[in-house]
């Protein structure tokens, strides 16, 4: 029979057809907005922070202004942005439930208070301000193109994954991010399309206004074997242990901060403690970004106590006040623990460094998607069985606890705690609490 071109474009198959076009259609030239303003946001913060880590470096002494910094940035937020304060969370509560459109405040002022950090010595990441920046960049075209609430959600979406994209220099897991960090277990594959068309629109914008990102080495793996595949589930056992502590020391440190009633002091007393340590320690290393220090793990194994010293100043900085992100601390953490673990592991050490890397990420963000799809960006393609089975045994370990307490459980870890499904982090008790509450109600024998 010969071929007939002509049945390939039946009427009924181009008119079954017409809607997705006109969705690709629409997302591209809103995604292209997004990725626009987005990436033109992401590329004027990453260069101010260079500058001001530069600065920082060259100006030691102005660590001892850290306080004075934490009062003008909780002073900020306490006058002009009390409905803003809760940052991501309030981006993952406004897809959940969308009630109104994010202030326009909220960019920049998380992106002055992010600068105020780096410069005056907190020990804190980027990405909350490039994701806070970009949901709330994004959600200022609701109004003007006059979306409907089921198309905000998806252009929330967009502008958080143009965020992390554009920030990070990595497409495909700055999409998936924006699609796996607000539902624990779940993706929304209806945000597929802007959520791709927004980060790698972003991520061309950032690297046009001539913006670079770090490079990390292209890994070379040993060949797959299973005492290999048995010790990379193993350390992504530890990875995800890692995580949990984090974001329980975190958020107790937030707690016990919030006993100071006047907000402004809780980054004075945060900034004093932070400043004291630093000077104790006697570097500069374990602050800011820590860029230097993550490079380095993977050429040479680090010393074991990196990763619990940047853990805990970061924990501090974040938990009593300051702005910015977990993000690369968490890079830090992960890629110095991994870094560490090469001194009693038959593994390379940069290999460990890199699951190290994302593994520890994926178990406090509860990403894993997102984390095993960066590590194969910036390490290669070659290293995804080992970062891939990382990131997914941290994340299963993490438990369900996380750096965002508005994550929704959407589908439970673990049958045993499937009661939690449905549930925000931020209102689930901890296992010891919830087995303690098992205990009282259960009749005894």
């Amino acid at each position: 029979m010969a071929f007939r071109p002509s049945r390939l474009f039946r009427p009924a198959l181009a008119i079954e057809q017409t809607p997705h076009l006109l969705f690709l259609g629409r997302w591209l030239l809103i995604c292209a907005a997004v990725g626009v303003l987005v990436g033109s946001a992401s590329a004027f913060f990453l260069l101010s922070l260079d500058w001001i880590t530069d600065w920082r470096e060259a100006h030691r002494w102005v660590i001892w202004l850290l306080p004075v910094g934490g009062l003008v940035i909780g002073a900020s937020y306490h006058y002009l942005g009390e409905n803003v304060v809760r940052g991501n969370n309030l981006l993952l509560d406004e897809i959940h439930n969308p009630r109104t459109v994010i202030p326009l405040r909220m960019a920049p002022l998380v992106l002055f208070g992010t600068l105020a950090t780096h410069l005056f010595g907190g020990s804190a990441g980027r990405e909350g301000t490039a994701v806070q920046m970009g949901g709330t960049l994004a959600d200022q075209l609701t109004r003007r193109l006059g979306l409907r609430p089921r198309d905000r959600k998806l252009l929330l979406i967009a502008g958080i994954s143009a965020g992390f994209a554009s920030v990070f220099g990595t497409p495909l897991a700055g999409a998936i991010f924006g699609l796996e960090v607000f539902l624990i277990g779940a993706i929304r594959y209806d945000a597929i399309v802007p959520s791709f068309l927004a980060a790698t629109s972003a991520d061309l914008v950032t690297r046009a206004w001539g913006v670079g990102h770090t490079h990390y080495p292209q890994l070379h793996v040993p060949p797959i074997t299973l005492t290999g595949l048995l010790l990379t589930v193993g350390v992504g056992i530890l990875f995800g242990l890692t995580a949990r502590s984090f974001a329980t020391l975190t958020h107790r440190i937030t707690q016990g901060f919030k006993r100071i009633a006047y907000p402004p002091l809780r980054p004075v007393v945060g900034g004093v403690l932070v400043a004291l340590a630093v000077a104790a320690l006697g570097t500069t290393k374990y602050i800011g970004l820590g860029v230097p220090t993550i490079v380095a793990a993977f050429q040479a194994p680090l010393p074991p106590q990196d990763f619990l010293i940047k853990l805990v100043l970061t924990a501090l900085t974040l938990g009593c006040g300051f702005k910015g992100g977990e993000v690369t601390p968490l890079f830090f953490i992960g890629s110095a623990l991994g870094s560490a673990l090469a001194l009693v592991l038959p593994l390379p050490v940069a290999l460990l460094a890199a699951m190290g890397f994302v593994g520890v990420f994926a178990g406090a963000a509860n990403t894993p998607l997102a984390c095993t799809l960066m590590g194969m960006e910036l390490f290669g393609s070659q290293a995804g069985i080992y970062v891939g089975l990382a990131c997914v045994a941290s994340y299963l370990f993490s438990g369900h606890t996380g750096i965002y307490s508005a994550q929704v459980i959407g589908h439970a870890k673990h049958l045993r705690y499937g009661r939690e499904q449905g549930k925000q982090l931020g209102n689930i008790p901890t296992h010891r609490q919830a087995s303690a509450a098992d205990s009282v109600r259960k009749p005894g024998p």
